[in-house]
């Protein structure tokens, strides 16, 4: 344990970004891009000077804080989110809104801080900066359906950082220490901070924010939503409930729903929303089983995760930058006039799928082996038909955006720095598909798997090959679901139907009940008034004159009964 120094703010990461975002701002238009760009390099160049191993302690009113801790863990999770932030600062070049170039960086920094915090409440700080910068990114949006989907989204963020802060205040109370580490279900504050963490990872029923709100981003600032909340809602997840057993079985459940939703959807990119949740349920289900191997699983599926979604995400962010729409009924041929992008997003497609030397084949089948090696065959079979039969936007986003029919649209291919940032991630998919052990030595646990044998290599080609095989009888055929128009509500139904009926039940109950108690009222008041009236009005008793002289005589009695008791006693 360190003393924490200036030095080592100065040095943080998180805090470059958050302190670099506030200079950007000030900064003339032109400036601000490239700006926005050195940030994530100071910042990972500072980072890497950081020893691998590193606690720091600072003393706050009494409060014993630990703003950077630095482990196996939380050291690969900075890592992924510093160079998540260049590439979206890389693909957002061009964009000229003050807003998002302020509002992006502070929103990877306190992600980062975040991720580097060792105490509960540095963490809810951090939390809560994330919160609100990412709020902003979709307002930026610009848009009446960005405004309420922020609304929502702020909504539940806040829901989540109280959840966050109550479970640490009875945490204190309870061990008189901040500490973020390892918590149980089985007591108060620990449930709460777990429901904080469920929240942002977009649990099942409390997932809706994120379909919701992603798809109403800008196309530049949806790729930097895809890439921190929830990780980093699966890092906190990991550091503090690594081996609850009920995450596995919620974990199954989110790799499996959003699938069946995903594929009646008509916006392409919120089918890729629905497939995070499918995403995320891996990493889940890999803190659940809590073992050395499976939380390396975690770590190499959110790395993996970050560059494969964010490049999907990515690619479609470029079509509705030049088609000006993102609506698979829409689309169609796009290939002609964007090859480029096509490309990028197939390879996309493959590492989501987890084809064979590509990212996703490499990190998912941590995963897949450490819940077989435990035992968990009901959810390894899950899993494994979530990987490559279910999920199916690996297959719809690029068919239906580039292939498909050709819709008739010509266009332009996307701005030069929105396909260098395909580029890069596209390549970094395929070389960590390749080369394994890039990603596998900066692992938090050493470990030995070889991801490339016959049996996984075969079984990952035949489950591919049969979605493929599978789509295609279906679409042929005309038994896929039509790509129309259409609210997809899914959970949301229980919001907006039942909910909805209960509310409006419970508004005319309490109306009834309203216009009751002010008739009630009324007829109590005029009661009241015509007693007073009766007893203090001009004709009532009181109001009747009385004599002056009397009353002289009365009080002269009663000033002499006075003198006499004052006099004798």
């Amino acid at each position: 344990m360190t003393e924490f120094t200036w030095l080592q703010l100065l040095s943080h990461p998180g805090f470059i970004l958050i302190l670099g975002a506030c200079l950007v701002a000030l900064l003339p238009q032109r400036l601000r891009p490239l700006s926005s760009l050195l940030l994530p390099i100071v910042a990972l160049v500072s980072f890497l000077g950081l020893p691998r191993t590193l606690a720091t302690e600072f003393w706050l009113m009494g409060y014993q804080l630990h703003p950077i801790h630095i482990d196996g863990l939380s050291w690969i999770f900075t890592l992924i989110f510093i160079i998540a932030a260049f590439i979206s600062a890389l693909y957002a070049f061009h964009n000229k809104d003050r807003i998002e170039q302020i509002s992006v960086p502070i929103y990877a920094g306190s992600a980062i801080a975040a991720v580097l915090a060792g105490d509960l409440l540095t963490l809810f700080i951090a939390w809560e900066m994330s919160a609100l910068s990412s709020a902003i990114i979709i307002f930026a949006g610009r848009s009446s359906a960005a405004q309420k989907a922020g609304l929502r989204y702020l909504l539940f963020h806040i829901l989540s950082g109280l959840c966050l802060l109550l479970g640490s205040l009875i945490h204190y109370h309870n061990h008189q220490s901040l500490a973020f580490t390892s918590m149980q279900l089985s007591t108060l504050a620990g449930m709460l901070i777990f429901i904080a963490f469920a929240i942002k990872c977009a649990f099942p029923l409390l997932h809706n924010w994120l379909q919701d709100a992603y798809p109403h981003a800008s196309p530049t600032g949806t790729v930097a939503l895809s890439a921190f909340t929830t990780k980093l809602a699966v890092y906190c997840l990991a550091r503090a409930y690594a081996g609850t057993d009920s995450l596995i079985w919620i974990g199954a459940i989110m790799t499996t729903f959003p699938i069946f939703f995903a594929v009646i959807e008509n916006d392409l990119r919120k089918v890729l929303a629905y497939s995070l949740n499918n995403q995320l349920g891996f990493m889940v289900v890999g803190i659940g089983i809590g073992t050395e191997l499976s939380l390396n699983g975690t770590a190499a599926h959110a790395f993996c995760h970050i560059l494969y979604k964010g490049l999907l995400f990515m690619s479609m962010g470029a079509v509705l930058h030049r088609v000006g729409t993102a609506k698979a009924s829409q689309l169609g041929g796009l290939y002609k006039s964007m090859p480029w992008t096509a490309g990028f997003c197939i390879i996309g497609a493959m590492s989501i799928s987890a084809f064979p030397l590509f990212s996703g084949f490499i990190a998912k089948g941590i995963i897949l082996y450490s819940v077989a090696e435990q035992g968990y065959w009901l959810i390894w079979l899950v899993l494994l038909f979530a990987s490559g039969v279910l999920d199916q936007s690996g297959i719809r986003v690029p068919f239906f955006s580039f292939f498909a029919h050709d819709s008739g649209i010509r266009c332009k291919e996307a701005p030069t720095n929105m396909l260098l940032a395909m580029a890069l991630t596209a390549s970094a998919c395929i070389l960590l598909g390749v080369f394994p052990g890039l990603l596998y030595q900066y692992l938090p646990y050493s470990m030995e798997y070889h991801p490339y044998t016959f049996d996984h290599v075969i079984t990952q080609l035949q489950l591919s090959f049969f979605a493929i095989l599978g789509f295609v009888v279906l679409f042929r055929n005309g038994w896929y679901p039509a790509q129309i128009r259409a609210l997809n509500l899914d959970s949301d139904w229980l919001y907006r139907k039942p909910m909805y009926a209960l509310t409006q039940g419970l508004a005319r109950v309490f109306s009834v009940l309203l216009v009751g108690w002010q008739s009630l009222r009324q007829t109590l008041a005029h009661r009241v008034i015509d007693q007073l009236e009766r007893s203090n009005g001009p004709h009532s008793g009181i109001a009747r004159g009385t004599s002056v002289g009397n009353m002289v005589i009365w009080v002269s009695l009663l000033l002499s009964a006075c003198l006499v008791i004052y006099f004798v006693y």
